[in-house]
């Protein structure tokens, strides 16, 4: 097969994801246009810091989604991490970065304990998670019975804005230096989102375990046929959700320099990141899609929640319409269960 043919077969097969990238390219687009002050460094850094959180919360969601299951405590796991945050991540630079270990771990824990009561109590994944979900947003309310947290300031600063701000703040080096001009202006929450992607995302998906999880949603039969270690790449599955849960709710508490134990707010995250991992093209059937679709989905939701700023809606409506643009994603992956006409082809 040559180049043109080989191109033309990988968009094919990823046509969902290249389809949700030119989406995003072209509403995002139109924003920067319409917007007054379009196309400038401090629009993207606040746009990046209202779509950061919901990114890695849409990754999380990813994972469990390519076994063919739906992990329903992305959102409560990023609340309890959120409120574990607000209490550990300040004080000296050492005592800082073990916060921060601390709470990447609680995520991941928290995701392992769920792959371990779906693979050895043999339950649906997505009657577990609904429930250690509850626990979560419990052992949150623990934490923070009420709203705040001590997040040390600097990290505040800059984590949330440029990468010239985020040089300045540690005095890494000469942040108005002739070399670094041309990266200055971007701003560090894409930078740790593409962090993520490319140093955990990306080696979990070429590596037997991630490999498995993709053949887990598209046949399980086979896969165990095949000698696959199906409970270890299920139990890492849901160890990753929690990983990346744990990233949003780090990023959110340092965001915010608070914690909140809002039920409401884990809900809505939830149901915005399985919108996200549709929008982006991963099948909700499993086996196909991955991390960084989504995360181009979860930029789609935000972009679409930017034009109420500009657009002249009154905003009773504007939950009417998101929630609209939300029955539309999860929709989408209902199409091809509705075209089928023998079940045998779900499994294909």
């Amino acid at each position: 097969m040559n180049r043109s043919g080989a191109l033309l077969s990988t968009i094919r097969q990823n046509r969902g994801f290249y389809g949700a990238l030119v989406l995003l390219l072209v509403i995002y687009l139109i924003y920067n246009i319409l917007h007054p002050r379009g196309f400038s460094s401090a629009v993207l850094i606040q746009n990046a810091n209202e779509a950061a959180a919901i990114a890695f919360v849409a990754m999380a969601e990813t994972v469990p989604v390519l076994l063919g299951g739906l992990d329903l405590s992305v959102g409560a796991v990023m609340t309890l991490t959120a409120c574990l945050a607000s209490v550990v991540v300040n004080g000296s630079p050492s005592e800082i970065v073990f916060g921060m270990f601390l709470t990447l771990l609680c995520g991941a824990t928290f995701g392992m304990l769920n792959g371990i009561i779906v693979v050895y109590g043999r339950l649906q994944p997505i009657i577990v998670t609904l429930a250690t979900g509850a626990i979560a947003i419990g052992l949150a309310l623990f934490i923070r019975p009420k709203p705040g947290g001590d997040i040390d300031g600097d990290l505040n600063w800059a984590v949330t804005n440029s990468l010239w701000d985020f040089v300045d703040t540690y005095q890494l080096f000469d942040p108005d230096a002739g070399w670094f001009a041309p990266i200055a202006w971007i701003p560090v929450p894409l930078i740790l989102l593409a962090a993520v992607a490319v140093f955990v995302w990306l080696p979990y998906k070429k590596s037997v375990t991630g490999r498995t999880a993709y053949a887990i949603g598209s046949a399980e039969g086979a896969a165990f046929m095949s000698g696959l270690p199906i409970n270890r790449a299920k139990i890492a599955a849901f160890t990753m959700a929690g990983f990346l849960a744990g990233c949003g709710g780090l990023y959110i508490a340092i965001q915010t320099s608070s914690g909140n134990a809002d039920v409401m707010q884990a809900g809505a995250y939830t149901l915005n990141s399985i919108a996200a991992v549709v929008l982006g093209g991963t099948s909700l059937l499993g086996g196909t899609g991955g991390a960084i679709a989504s995360m181009v989905g979860a930029f789609i939701l935000r972009v679409i929640s930017f034009y109420f700023r500009i657009v002249s809606i009154d905003p009773l409506l504007q939950p009417l319409i998101e929630g609209l643009v939300l029955l539309a994603a999860v929709s989408l992956g209902a199409i091809r269960t509705l075209r089928v006409k023998n079940r045998l082809e779900l499994f294909r």
